[in-house]
């Protein structure tokens, strides 16, 4: 299935990212996912000061924070049910990553950036798709799905703790 992931890189951080590599990850969590229909999404990484700013309007929580996801698809149980748009393309949502805290908690951890990349672009599209950590019993499912994802992409030895 066709799956359109689009990649803005704030002009600042042109070459921090490799984008082939941002859309692999985004292509492999989808997949396995089972995200089946065509599908868009958005991946976003910029700078500290814009994601607390987008932390505060949006959650009213201003604070720094590494990651942010959009999600356009309804979540919960009372909307299970969506429908599709005319253009057949299921509309995901858009996850926006702070790319200096990303850097920090690479270094906080001891692994590459890539390997804190991976983690936040995949925590971003499962809160997309509906999974949370605000109950204990939702955050161990979440961080379970996150480290199959992450050994799937890396030797175990250097994927990120959780």
């Amino acid at each position: 299935m066709r799956k359109e992931i689009t990649i803005y890189v704030e002009p600042d951080l042109q070459g921090c990212i490799d984008e082939g590599w941002a859309r692999k990850v985004a292509e492999s969590v989808l997949s396995a996912e089972r995200v089946k229909l065509p599908c868009e999404m958005s991946l976003v990484f910029t700078d500290a000061d814009t994601v607390q700013q987008l932390n505060h309007t949006y959650r009213g929580v201003d604070e720094p924070t590494d990651v942010l996801s959009f999600h356009m698809i309804p979540q919960g149980e009372n909307n299970s049910f969506f429908a599709l748009p005319s253009d057949g393309v299921l509309h995901l949502g858009e996850v926006v990553i702070s790319y200096p805290q990303a850097v920090v908690q690479a270094e906080e951890q001891g692994h590459p950036v890539n390997n804190e990349l991976a983690l936040l672009i995949i925590h971003g599209i499962l809160h997309m798709l509906g999974y949370d950590h605000e109950q204990p019993e939702e955050e161990a499912r979440m961080r379970a799905r996150e480290n199959q994802l992450l050994t799937a992409m890396f030797e175990p030895q250097h994927h990120p703790s959780l």
